[in-house]
């Protein structure tokens, strides 16, 4: 699998910030999360203007190597055509919950609208949901793996 342009979707809490600092260390890229690209603010509150994310995105994907991860599939649509490999997090929600229990240990407002976000990942119908996810992975035509466990990520870094 070729690895120069990564792609890693999936819902928060799958492990893709996770996958994607490992996966970009050893490959010694940079990786680009669309969290940063989709919030004006850290505290993850005022959304950057549409315009204005998806041309980050593309200034992003216009460099030769990288790793990009994030939920927001109108984000990813726009730098699909550049990937070589994409990257599907599909862990089930109770693993979601539980791995963001883990990490929002300081904000119990962030914890409650993380929860509730990642916990509406199988019933949203929007382009960060289950089904428009599995759209885009059914949909590309390269090099594509989907991920159904702590364990398969475990396997896919040992692989490297």
């Amino acid at each position: 699998m070729d690895l120069t342009r990564t792609l890693i979707i999936g819902n928060s809490g799958s492990g893709k910030s996770w996958l994607a600092a490992r996966l970009a260390g050893h490959l010694q890229v940079p990786w680009v999360d669309l969290d940063k690209i989709h919030w004006l603010s850290d505290e993850h509150s005022i959304p950057r203007p549409r315009a204005e994310a998806l041309a980050m995105a593309r200034i992003a994907a216009d460099e030769q190597h990288w790793v990009i991860e994030g939920v927001y599939g109108w984000i990813a649509s726009e730098v699909l055509h550049r990937v070589t490999a994409l990257i599907w997090l599909s862990i089930g929600d109770e693993e979601c919950l539980a791995n963001i229990h883990q990490r929002e240990t300081q904000d119990n407002e962030r914890l409650a609208a993380l929860l509730e976000w990642a916990g509406s990942y199988r019933k949203r119908d929007d382009s960060s949901g289950f089904a428009a996810h599995q759209r885009l992975f059914e949909g590309f035509c390269g090099a594509k793996i989907r991920l159904a466990d702590r364990k398969e990520i475990a396997t896919l870094i040992h692989h490297l």
